[in-house]
């Protein structure tokens, strides 16, 4: 479902009302006649919908974390908030870049649109830049031949599965994280089919290696094993991004999350 799109519709269709009776319908009524139906609600509706439109679309929407690809920094019932100029501001629907601003840097943990099918929308963390040479072999995630340090800390206890998983500190640019890394399992990943600049990655038993191109990024989640992500699907272009998330601000199942991601 697009909803913005849905939204843009009841903000034009309101605003048509609006419009049409404030410049034109309210002068033929007589002055102690009612508004009729269409007008009241119409016109009542327009503001709050423009408000929540133009917020949407340009400052904060909401996202609910549906997946457990981000655990422990994102749980599976986290609503969260995503800033939606921080790399700039574009135009609701089409969402084509109109202002340029800040870029993501490695470490960010982003809301876009999935490539294989842009009506979704995907929440990862930003691993690989433009032209950056991304490995993760053996469990091992090296960046531009830096091999990025994992300092072992306290199991991490998944309360449904009531199984620990190992977690890990890593340092992506400025960004100090969480991950979890299960030792069982296998190490390498299965390119799930071809994809755009497909050829600039390389698979084979130890997992797999790629040259970020141009304008796209490349993303993973912090659950390493169990996260269908760049290695998987491919890279992410700029066209995608939706913004960066940056706030917890409710969960039904813990209210000690809220606030606690930034």
């Amino acid at each position: 479902m697009n909803f913005a799109l849905i939204l843009f519709v009841l903000v034009v269709i309101t605003g048509i009302i609006w419009a049409f009776d404030r410049f034109h319908a309210r002068k033929q009524r007589a002055p102690e006649a009612p508004d009729p139906w269409w007008v009241e609600y119409g016109g009542s509706f327009f503001p709050v919908i423009l408000a929540v439109f133009l917020l949407r679309s340009f400052l904060v929407e909401p996202f609910k974390i549906p997946s457990g690809s981000m655990i422990p920094t994102l749980l599976v019932g986290d609503f969260i908030l995503v800033n939606k100029y921080t790399y700039g501001v574009r135009l609701p629907v089409i969402n084509r870049k109109i202002v340029e601003l800040n870029t993501p840097q490695r470490g960010d943990v982003v809301v876009f649109r999935y490539p294989p099918d842009p009506s979704l929308d995907y929440i990862k963390r930003v691993v690989g830049l433009p032209g950056d040479k991304v490995v993760y072999r053996n469990k091992k995630l090296t960046i531009n031949g830096l091999e990025i340090a994992q300092k072992k800390t306290e199991d991490y206890l998944d309360r449904d599965r009531l199984f620990y998983t190992p977690r890990f500190v890593e340092t992506l640019g400025s960004v100090e994280h969480h991950i979890l890394v299960e030792a069982e399992a296998p190490g390498f990943v299965q390119q799930i089919a071809r994809f755009p600049h497909s050829e600039k990655c390389n698979y084979n038993s130890e997992g797999v290696s790629c040259e970020v191109p141009p304008g796209h990024y490349f993303m993973m989640g912090d659950n390493r094993d169990n996260s269908q992500d760049s290695r998987f699907w491919g890279f992410v272009p700029d066209e995608n991004l939706v913004g960066k998330a940056f706030f917890i601000w409710f969960n039904f199942s813990d209210l000690k999350r809220i606030g606690s991601f930034h």
